[in-house]
């Protein structure tokens, strides 16, 4: 699965594009309010990947248990102290409804925290690499 995410951004303008092999969508993120950047921030949207991430991989792994899940709610949260400092202290909790009993419940969370993709990126060593840059001078 090739994955790619875009962005396009001018005054007053924000365009996100998402791409998973030869699907392509995208999501609504307005500007900031002086019209220049995203008004969501990458630690926002780092977060909220770890959020999706999970939430749609609840779906998956319940769908291998034979468990109906009603409703899923995903918290994540940390920090970042400083300019070019990596974040830290990243949690995320979780309250699930589903058709199974407690026990059964927390199998499948843990099940799917093992197998989360964007949380296994995370806690492994990866390379971020810029690969090119292009500049137009005005």
């Amino acid at each position: 699965m090739k994955i790619k995410a875009s962005v396009i951004n001018r005054e007053n303008s924000n365009e996100v594009f998402l791409q998973t092999n030869d699907t392509v969508h995208t999501i609504k993120i307005p500007p900031k309010g002086n019209g220049f950047g995203s008004s969501a921030n990458g630690g926002e949207l780092l977060f909220l990947s770890l959020a999706v991430c999970f939430a749609n991989d609840i779906y998956r792994e319940a769908l291998k248990m034979e468990i109906i899940v009603q409703k899923v709610e995903v918290d994540v949260s940390g920090d970042f102290r400083a300019e070019g400092e990596p974040a830290n202290n990243i949690n995320y909790e979780v309250k699930l409804t589903a058709n199974a009993d407690e026990k059964t419940l927390n199998e499948l969370i843990n099940r799917t925290d093992k197998k989360a993709e964007i949380h296994n990126t995370l806690r492994t060593i990866n390379t971020v690499t810029l690969k090119h840059a292009e500049v137009i001078s005005i």
